[in-house]
């Protein structure tokens, strides 16, 4: 089939999927519709050929399947699902957030640039229209301050008359275009310095706030807030992960437990636990950015005081729109359930599970054929990228899908350019035993487990 009309095909499924679902009461977007459909076909166990055009009877096999999944409100899986994708759709890092905000500055600011190097003023009106233009176009590629706040107009008009008198319109109408533009960036930034300036003098600065000072206060309000939502992710992640290692054990309580819906609850608050990573890292990262952009604005400061000895006058509330997508939890794991579950059960954190098996090391010598890390022999060693998100691959591959940290002080295993940590030294030895038939069943499983 070609592109194009796989394309359309792909469309029209995504369309009547969204349609259906909006007559089962369920307003679904087309980016978790297009999500699903891909999961379905992907999944061996939905008997899907790749290779080959799909029939109508595979057409109306796979919107089955996906309503299906779709409209199981109740599991936790389709929360797990929906968090990931408003995430994606939602989640820029630092550098993609200011090339964006960049590309809409200079969007924004496209017609007033072009009013003004576009200009061909001659008469006095027009040149001090032109002037105002000028005035405006600094203003709004600063973002200090309203071009409708008087006396914020009043300062940077100062400030631009005493580098760029409007005597020099006449010059900067020679130039050419591209250095009009550049001589607007650059008149910018001198007049956002004197303003800056003057208002650590004390002596201007209207319509700047001090951002600083805003940030000092809510960043450390934000990271405590975003902690406080990891501790309590975490207490449940490690109760859920308690009840299933009893379940285990306890075919009777397997019965009535049903640990599959269990595991599916631990893939969720162990996803937002991880999306909470990232936003805090950010943020930490954030502030480290801030204290030191802060000091070398300081220093800038004080070294033009010096110099002219005084005489002049971007993280967070993604994780408030990921929360609503853990509601599954309190309608099939009620605390009362979940107290009577851990009645004999060890509740046991991450850093627990890893002081138990702190000293259990794995015996280079019992490997010849594998390389393994050390803290002490390998430098960046917290630094390396692990699989999985850090989490043991043998005990998801042997237990069904149990979530366990791995320990990197056990050793670290480096298989084919990747890295893999292990929760004890037996599990990392029979992952070494046959690395790819662990890999593969991990694969199989994440492509069964679509939120993984």
């Amino acid at each position: 089939m070609p592109p194009t009309q796989a394309e359309s095909v792909i469309r029209s499924i995504i369309r009547e999927i969204g349609q259906e679902c909006a007559a089962h009461g369920e307003i679904v977007s087309e980016t978790l519709i297009a999500f699903m459909v891909k999961a379905v076909v992907l999944d061996p166990s939905n008997g899907f050929n790749m290779d080959r055009t799909l029939m109508k009877s595979d057409v109306q096999n796979l919107v089955k399947l996906c309503m299906t999944r779709l409209l199981d409100t109740k599991n936790p899986s389709l929360d797990t699902i929906k968090m990931q994708v408003y995430f994606d759709m939602n989640y820029t890092n630092r550098v993609e957030f200011l090339e964006e905000h960049h590309r809409v500055l200079e969007s924004r600011l496209g017609s007033v640039t072009r009013e003004i190097t576009d200009n061909r003023a001659c008469a006095k009106e027009e040149l001090e229209s032109l002037y105002r233009k000028i005035i405006s176009y600094v203003l709004l590629r600063s973002g200090l301050g309203s071009p409708t706040d008087i006396k914020t107009v009043r300062e940077v008009t100062a400030a631009l008359q005493s580098i760029f008198p409007q005597a020099e319109l006449g010059t900067f109408l020679t130039l050419s275009k591209k250095d009009k533009e550049r001589q607007l960036k650059e008149l910018t930034m001198i007049v956002t310095g004197i303003r800056l300036f003057n208002r650590d003098c004390g002596k201007g600065g209207e319509g700047i706030d001090d951002l600083p000072a805003v940030l000092h206060v809510a960043i450390p309000a934000t990271m405590q807030h975003i902690d406080y939502q990891l501790e309590t992710a975490r207490s449940q992640v490690y109760r859920y992960t308690a009840i299933l290692e009893k379940a285990a054990n306890d075919p009777h309580m397997r019965a009535e437990l049903q640990p599959y819906m269990l595991k599916e609850a631990l893939y969720n608050i162990r996803q937002y636990e991880v999306f909470l990573q990232i936003i805090l890292s950010d943020i930490i990262t954030g502030a480290q950015e801030v204290e030191m952009m802060t000091k070398q604005l300081g220093a800038h400061l004080e070294q033009l005081k010096m110099t002219i000895k005084s005489k002049t006058a971007v993280l967070s509330n993604l994780f408030t729109h990921i929360q609503p997508f853990l509601g599954a939890h309190e309608l099939y794991f009620p605390e009362r359930a979940m107290q009577r579950h851990l009645n004999g059960a060890t509740v046991k954190t991450d850093v627990c599970r890893m002081k138990e098996h702190m000293e259990d090391r794995v015996n280079v010598a019992d490997f010849r054929k594998l390389e393994w890390l050390f803290p002490e022999t390998t430098a960046n060693f917290d630094k390396l990228l692990i699989q999985y998100r850090g989490f043991c691959a043998y005990t998801f591959a042997a237990t069904d899908g149990l979530l366990l940290p791995g320990n990197p002080a056990i050793g670290i295993l480096k298989y084919k350019e990747k890295y893999y940590t292990f929760n004890s030294k037996d599990a990392a030895y029979s992952f070494a035993e046959n690395p790819e038939h662990y890999i593969d069943i991990v694969r199989e499983k994440a492509k069964k487990k679509i939120q993984s």
